[in-house]
């Protein structure tokens, strides 16, 4: 999972500390013609672009900045209330009009590829603003109980001038999280509320940002981060009391609201289709998350094909595993699987004793990788990542990994954030599958390459699609197969890591299934449970975490699978034209050499790639 999303000196440590003393330049350039930054380009459509981009930074001065780097807003915090996104969506719409308008005859590829891409994030944003989600805006893993406290690791604080700025964003905060409280009372108003399951989490984070012991020692707050080890810094004093005067206040005040006044309030029923959006809103939200025109009942059956294809390929593991009771069972039965499944959730040997022993696994496999990508990449990127626990207030509703996006221009590195919570929920056999998913040569290394790249307009680099994004990640993950000294498995040598590997990929499978079921069949939680619980090796605490995820967060873990079968494809289908002639080094830089991009994009640019490769 991508902080919602990468690379160079891969496994580093995450004591990195590089400094980032100089402020990026603005975007665009106060010097240099459009004609000197990017020669041969249509001048009028690059304008647009850049007033895209501008835009964006001030509309999200958090997450665009970082994707970016540029910071001359770096004290600003994003808009929430109402009127700010009336104004935007005035602005999409007008933007999208004016590239209607634009005479594409003379545009060379970089313009074709761009424009394309801009209409299709803009007629989506449009489509997608008329069913108000920023009227929804807080679930169990997302909203500013689930992110706030995550500041200080999203943005710059190097330099005492940084760490001002942060001062100005913690004393703005209180403001920032009533404008979510009175969206949240807007969307009450129009009877757009979620599911009651997924709130309760958020109750508990909130309450968890305003206890007495972060009243009394504010430097207990996640909030104070940036200051911890600086304590003769002048912002320190700052941040101790825009914690006590205001954010401790806030959250007390939005936990007091969500427990009182939005619980009462949210719906009893679970899918997007009983939603007072209904059907097309979820219709709306799988084409938006996997880039593609399929329909619920399509994937919810591309997905029950998946599950019973890669179940068949996990009693290939089974069998060569030295399960005790293999001998007791009929090869390929329900109850050989029940009682191998029960076995790996209930036998020590797969689980660690201690977070640190999790997190030491992650880093030393990471090390291992190193230096099998350059078997099938021939470029890689120079950011580092490091590996870090999820936050303790957020861990017991948090998925069991994702990461952060980190940026050279601000000295902050990618993390790959690992869920230490519950250590009979955290198996052994996740950690290979796990960190090629999440570090390389899954979202770190893809995610940073698309920053690096060169020559392109900076709004290539606020792109992710999930299906793209998301997609590689799984496929990275089947990649383990190409790495390693076995010459068969790879890097799933030991049976039980490729029973993890297709646990993970089969989990991606059921996500069509149970997404597609819950938000389109009527399907009910505990249907969604069983379903899980019986067709994988799935934990039980990540059973509910993730159904729970499903259920507030309607299409998006739909675009995972759908994606990983496209690139999938793409990739047979060169090997197929090319045959000797296909080499992966080349087609991976290919495949990653344009950034994030809906799939549809994607496939005709390989197509052409194909093309040029086999001479035609």
């Amino acid at each position: 999972m991508r902080d919602i999303l990468c690379i160079g000196l891969i496994g580093v440590s995450v004591c990195f500390s590089t400094p980032a003393t100089a402020q990026p330049a603005p975007w665009p350039p106060e010097s240099g013609s459009i004609a000197e930054r990017f020669p041969g380009r249509d001048r009028a459509f690059i304008a647009l672009l850049d007033e895209h981009v501008l835009g964006s930074l001030e509309r999200d001065p958090v997450g665009t900045a970082r994707s970016i780097g540029d910071f001359r807003f770096n004290d600003r915090l994003k808009d929430e209330s109402p009127e700010a996104y009336t104004a935007w969506n005035a602005q999409l719409a007008d933007r999208l009009a004016r590239l209607g308008r634009l005479d594409r005859s003379g545009f060379t590829e970089p313009d074709v590829l761009d424009a394309e891409i801009l209409e299709y994030m803009l007629s989506l944003s449009i489509e997608r603003a008329e069913f108000h989600p920023e009227q929804m805006p807080v679930t169990s893993i997302k909203g500013p109980q689930f992110w706030g406290p995550q500041l200080g690791q999203f943005v710059p604080t190097i330099t005492e001038a940084q760490r001002g700025e942060y001062c100005t964003r913690l004393e703005r905060y209180p403001a920032y999280i009533d404008q979510y409280i009175v969206q949240m009372r807007a969307g009450m108003a129009a009877g757009r509320v979620p599911p009651r399951v997924v709130i309760v989490p958020a109750v508990a984070q909130a309450k968890a940002q305003a206890t007495e012991s972060i009243l009394t020692d504010p430097t207990q707050s996640p909030f104070f981060s940036p200051f911890i080890g600086r304590p003769d810094s002048p912002g320190a004093d700052r941040a101790q009391a825009a914690i006590q005067g205001g954010i401790v206040p806030a959250y007390e005040r939005l936990a007091i609201f969500l427990e009182t006044e939005y619980l009462p309030c949210c719906r009893d029923s679970y899918g997007d289709s009983q939603s007072i959006d209904g059907l097309q809103h979820y219709e709306l939200e799988l084409r938006a998350h996997t880039t593609t025109p399929l329909r619920a009942d399509q994937i919810h059956e591309i997905g029950l094909d998946e599950v019973a294809r890669i179940h068949a390929e996990m009693f290939g593991a089974i069998a060569r595993s030295d399960f005790p009771y293999l001998d007791s069972f009929e090869p390929g039965s329900n109850e050989l699987f029940a009682a191998f499944t029960a076995y790996l959730r209930t036998d020590d040997r797969f689980y660690f004793d201690t977070e640190d022993g999790l997190l030491d696994a992650y880093r030393t496999f990471a090390k291992k990788i190193d230096p099998e990508l350059i078997k099938l990449f021939g470029r890689l990127p120079r950011l580092p990542y490091g590996v870090k626990p999820i936050p303790e207030f957020a861990a017991r509703h948090a998925p069991t990994a994702y990461y952060y996006g980190g940026s050279i221009e601000s000295g902050t590195p990618g993390y790959f954030m690992a869920n230490t919570y519950d250590l009979r929920a955290r198996p052994k056999f996740d950690i290979v599958p796990l960190t090629l998913h999440e570090a390389v040569p899954g979202h770190h290394l893809q995610g940073s390459l698309a920053k690096e790249l060169e020559g392109i307009h900076p709004f290539r680099k606020l792109i992710w699609f999930t299906a793209y994004g998301e997609g590689w990640a799984l496929y990275s993950e089947r990649l383990g197969l190409e790495m390693g000294d076995d010459p068969e498995y790879g890097f799933y040598a030991d049976p039980y890591d490729d029973f993890g590997r297709l646990n993970y990929e089969i989990w991606r499978a059921m996500r069509l299934v149970v997404d597609t079921g819950v938000h389109s069949k009527g399907w009910t939680r505990d249907d969604v449970i069983e379903y899980m619980r019986v067709n994988s090796a799935a934990t039980e605490l990540d059973i509910i975490s993730e159904t729970d995820r499903y259920i507030g967060w309607p299409g998006q873990a739909c675009a995972y699978k759908i994606g990983e079968l496209k690139i999938r494809e793409i990739r047979a289908k060169a090997e197929d034209v090319l045959r000797d002639g296909f080499d992966i080094r080349a087609f991976h830089d290919h495949l990653l050499g344009a950034g994030s991009l809906p799939l549809p994009v994607l496939e005709r640019r390989m197509n052409r790639w194909v093309e040029a490769q086999s001479g035609g």
